[in-house]
């Protein structure tokens, strides 16, 4: 028994060695012949080039061959990587949303070529192209291991072009060298690439990937090996200059906000690894506006950043600490602040710089220094917002990351408090991920300082899971001092000592109508050290969910929750009503229905009831989300949430609505048009934001932009805009 245990152990470590010394490959050729770009590959170098072949399934196996091929060949010169695909379907009736660069989301007929320059397993570039020749690019942080990981805000220049057959379309890609950061003189890449095909209802991949993996994990990659070393790349300097001619105005405080705006961003690459990116009075937020969100808790919600200064190698920055409780920079504060009454307004950045990238094979570099606009009238200091970050890899995929974070206030004016003068955060990040994506972990100490307060002020967690394709299982626990403070950073409270588990199961039927089967028990306490280690709030959810071959999901929950408010709170959001009072316990529990059609559909939704107590009263939610396509122009959108909070006199009830409307038109993939109305009765605004936008060269823009806000109790005119804005991205 002792040798047969022996001989398996022996027999795993072997394969287990096999896969990670001799994973999948193939050879990029290089030719000084030129390549055109046209679908047809009609030029001899693509005979002889190879690729990656032999995609296997996964979805909805991940145990076959995909079975539907789809081939790739590369080539490459001394400037650019040639890309070739052909992908094979049963017929013509390809999918898609829209003809508008950077799509995302499941539904659509798609190819994406993954790029990890250099690896590390922990970012990728990311490239994409679907048989209507619409293109996009991503960039994947932190492995790829949650879907936050993944963003579409990243812009560069690159040529792609479609051609669909009767079985079949080809796409050719041309991606500059310069578009990617990599080491002078090497000789591989990692690299996978994952393709939907809605028509054979299948997603394959070239390396496989178990489907407890996201489809974009960094942990499952083949090689691509250059036949000549990569050279230096040439050192490109893009200038972005703008101009914003705004008409606008304030009926509130019955302002004219006319203005003329002029500024520019710069990106200089230093050598392959490093990017150093200038903002001279930047133009960050009058084009596309936030999607409004009905909050009923008592805490802050977080919104994406939007801001292409903030995005490439944003990971270096914002992934510190925990994104839930305890994210020490959150780039959204830049460029905010609240004035005498408490509001937030804009608060006007003069220029900044941002350096990121590779130092060497293991050690990345980021920093960032921004300067903003002193605002008198308001109270409001120039502040100089500065971060340093250094990650460096550990293992196989791990990492040990350091960052500073100061925020010091410049020539503070008599209405800044001593203590509000400067705020200063360093911290340790140790990020662990196996080479497999089974383990996975983050263990992190921060400590803030402010004027004549550095004792404690500390922010410590710790989070450890498996992940298995039938079973996951992780804790997170979380300790914030109540005076740890970040100005920069993204702090739902202080005071806190919190635990969370999750426990999931899942079954994958061999035969019949349901994909996979899983269940989830997620459990989180929170005790407040601060008041005698107060028993303060629970949250225990156990869910239900069925994934469909066809693509639908249905999910049941329920939910059981205890909160021991220590502050007085209206959740009706109500002016002058009467708060829940402090110093109160509240046991509440809830069940909520999920449904998600089919996205391949013209006609795809989703709808999610629930019911339940709520604090000392009850809840009925029901959200939808509805789309229809008229391909590949024009896609009209609905977003609803209604929530009606019935609490007992004296205090609030309240039907609460949110309505948001959409419609892109999309007349041609560079002439785009679309407009988004969001009606919401909690913040008393409807808000109109209708965009044209003229692609006139690659990444050159020109917006024409209208903004229109109510109020919906007297339906009055607040805030209305018209901005023309121009951008034109120059490579010298």
């Amino acid at each position: 028994m002792a040798k047969l245990l022996a001989t398996g152990i022996l027999m795993s470590l072997f394969q287990l060695t096999l896969a990670q010394t001799n994973p999948k490959n193939f050879t990029v050729k290089f030719t000084d012949l030129p390549v055109k770009l046209d679908g047809i590959l009609d030029e001899p170098e693509w005979e002889h080039a190879d690729g990656p072949n032999g995609f296997h399934q996964y979805f909805p196996s991940d145990s076959t061959l995909a079975q539907k091929e789809t081939e790739i060949k590369m080539l490459y010169d001394a400037t650019t990587l040639y890309i070739a695909v052909k992908g094979y379907s049963v017929g013509k009736n390809y999918l898609t949303r829209s003809l508008q660069r950077d799509f995302r989301g499941g539904g659509i007929d798609q190819i994406s070529l993954v790029f990890d320059t250099f690896n590390d397993g922990t970012n990728a570039f990311l490239f994409g192209m679907n048989p209507f020749g619409v293109r996009r690019e991503a960039l994947i942080a932190n492995g790829g291991t949650d879907r936050d990981d993944f963003t579409t805000s990243w812009d560069v220049k690159w040529r792609g072009e479609s051609k669909i057959y009767d079985d079949y379309f080809v796409s050719e890609i041309a991606i500059p060298l310069t578009s990617f950061k990599f080491r002078e003189g090497e000789t591989k890449w990692r690299f996978n690439c994952y393709r939907l095909d809605m028509q054979a209802n299948e997603r394959s991949t070239w390396v496989k990937i178990p489907q407890n993996q996201l489809i974009f994990n960094l942990a499952f990659m083949g090689d691509m090996r250059f036949e000549k070393p990569l050279g230096k790349s040439r050192t490109p300097l893009a200038i972005i200059p703008y101009t914003n001619g705004i008409l606008a105005k304030d009926y509130e405080e019955n302002d004219n906000l006319n203005n003329f705006k002029v500024g520019a961003d710069a990106k200089i690459s230093i050598g392959n690894s490093l990017n150093l990116d200038l903002t001279v009075n930047p133009d960050f937020s009058t084009v596309e506006v936030d999607n409004f969100i009905t909050n009923l808790t008592r805490f802050e919600v977080a919104l994406p950043e939007r801001r292409q200064f903030f995005i490439d190698n944003n990971d270096l920055f914002g992934s510190f600490g925990g994104s839930r409780d305890a994210n020490p920079f959150f780039s959204r504060r830049i460029g905010i602040a609240k004035d005498t009454a408490d509001n937030t307004i804009e608060n006007r950045i003069l220029g900044g710089l941002r350096l990121s990238g590779k130092i060497n094979k293991n050690l990345r570099l980021g920093f960032l220094n921004i300067q903003t606009e002193e605002d008198s009238e308001n109270e409001i200091a120039s502040n100089n917002n500065m971060m340093l970050a250094l990650q460096h890899r550990m293992f196989a995929r791990s990492n040990l990351g350091f960052f500073f974070i100061n925020r010091q206030a410049i020539n503070p004016g008599d209405y800044l408090e001593e203590d509000e003068t400067f705020n200063r955060v360093v911290g340790i990040d140790y990020n662990l991920a196996t080479a497999d994506n089974s383990w996975l972990g983050k263990f992190y100490a921060h400590k803030s300082f402010q004027p004549d307060d550095s004792e404690g002020n500390y922010s410590l967690g710790a989070f450890f899971g498996k992940n298995t394709k039938y079973f996951s299982a992780f804790i997170d626990a979380v300790s914030v001092d109540e005076e740890f403070e970040s100005d920069l950073g993204f702090i739902r409270r202080t005071d806190i000592f919190k635990v969370a588990q999750i426990l999931e199961g899942r079954f994958w039927p061999k035969k019949g109508k349901i994909n996979r089967w899983e269940t989830q028990l997620f459990n989180v306490v929170t005790w407040r050290p601060g008041l005698d280690w107060l028993y303060s709030d629970y949250n225990i959810n156990w869910e239900l969910t069925a994934e469909f071959k066809s693509l639908e999901r249905l999910q049941g929950r329920l939910q059981k929750r205890f909160v021991y408010l220590t502050d007085s709170f209206d959740p009706s959001g109500k002016d002058n009503a009467v708060e829940l009072p402090a110093n109160t316990s509240y046991h509440f529990n809830r069940v909520e229905l999920e449904f998600q059609s089919d996205q391949r559909r013209f006609f795809s939704y989703a709808l999610e009831p629930s019911y339940g107590q709520f604090f000392n009263g009850n809840r009925l939610s029901l959200e939808g989300r509805f789309s229809l396509r008229f391909q590949p122009k024009v896609e009209l959108g609905l977003n609803l949430q209604y929530d009606n909070i019935s609490l007992p006199a004296p205090y609030s009830s309240a039907d609460i609505w949110l309505i948001s409307p959409r419609a892109t038109v999309t007349f041609s993939k560079s002439v785009f048009w679309s407009t988004l109305v969001q009606y919401s009765n909690q913040r008393d605004n409807l808000g109109i934001n209708s965009r044209l936008q003229w692609r006139f060269a690659p990444l050159s823009d020109l917006f024409l932009v209208y903004n229109d806000n109510y109020f919906v109790d007297v339906f009055a005119p607040r805030f209305r805009s018209i901005n023309l804005k121009f951008t034109y991205w120059l490579n010298i």
